[in-house]
């Protein structure tokens, strides 16, 4: 089971505070100005999906988050510990280089193309990541990472290679790998658009299940089904802006902004 014990680390505010709070996010690539003001308030056990045209800027917010890429003006708190703020007189800055990285430990990420090691088994993929950051032995995480492949239904593949598998099977794999690390935040981003739709649903199945598990989660999809079947709200990202964010019966129900009408209107 991932864990769910909020870090107690010195400094750590974890009374009350949202598992994930961006607020006013910008960021910019050269002149492309392609996060404008983003804001998303994740709080524990909630299932947030991201959704929006190609080039919207849901990718890159969710790449911000975890350190991936740096934000020019914003702030970034994870669990109530503060990755990246921005002063008053506009200069953002980081958390040392050593918090910011023990922050994001609390995120586990799934990618679109998997990124498995192409070098590894499926068991070494697993392990690795424990082994290295954590500095657990194999023998030591070896059980949990045959248990997260039993969770994915992938038992059998534990000494397979990942150009033997599946799209569908590589990005199960991917979701352990992550799970490993028992992160207790989820980040999606887009993890079935790179799978033929007959491999979709087995993915989808997983992430249903971590979503009944009560995992915090922030999925940027395509997928409007498991949008307004799974996710507790929905928020629709338009050239860089968060447009409009509301529970997701709500949202597919009764949208509020034109913009998010007209997208719904052209993917369902």
């Amino acid at each position: 089971m991932p864990a769910t014990t909020p870090d107690r680390s010195p400094g750590a505010v974890t009374d009350g505070a949202p598992m994930i709070d961006a607020q006013g996010i910008h960021k910019r690539f050269g002149s492309l100005h392609v996060l404008k003001n983003v804001s998303l308030r994740l709080d524990p056990g909630e299932v947030v999906a991201i959704i929006g045209p190609s080039g919207s800027g849901k990718s890159t917010f969710l790449r911000c988050l975890n350190y991936l890429e740096t934000i020019d003006q914003g702030r970034i708190a994870i669990e109530g510990e503060t990755l990246a703020s921005t002063s008053a007189q506009g200069q953002c800055s980081y958390a040392p280089e050593r918090e910011a990285r023990r922050i994001c430990r609390k995120m586990g990420m799934v990618f679109q193309h998997f990124n498995l090691f192409p070098h590894l088994s499926v068991l070494q993929n697993i392990i690795e990541a424990p082994m290295v950051v954590k500095g657990l032995t194999a023998a030591e995480i070896t059980p949990k990472a045959e248990a997260l492949l039993a969770k994915v239904g992938l038992s059998d593949k534990a000494g397979s290679y990942p150009a033997r598998l599946s799209g569908g099977q590589k990005q199960r794999v991917a979701i352990a790998r992550a799970l490993a690390m028992e992160p207790d935040i989820m980040l999606f981003d887009e993890p079935t658009s790179a799978l033929d739709p007959e491999l979709t649903g087995e993915v989808l199945r997983t992430m249903r299940q971590l979503a009944d598990e009560r995992m915090t989660m922030l999925v940027v999809t395509h997928e409007m089904g498991f949008a307004r079947e799974v996710a507790s709200k929905v928020v629709f990202m338009d050239q860089g802006e968060l447009i409009e964010a509301q529970p997701a019966r709500e949202f597919f129900a009764h949208p509020q902004h034109a913009r998010t009408r007209a997208f719904l209107e052209h993917m369902l």
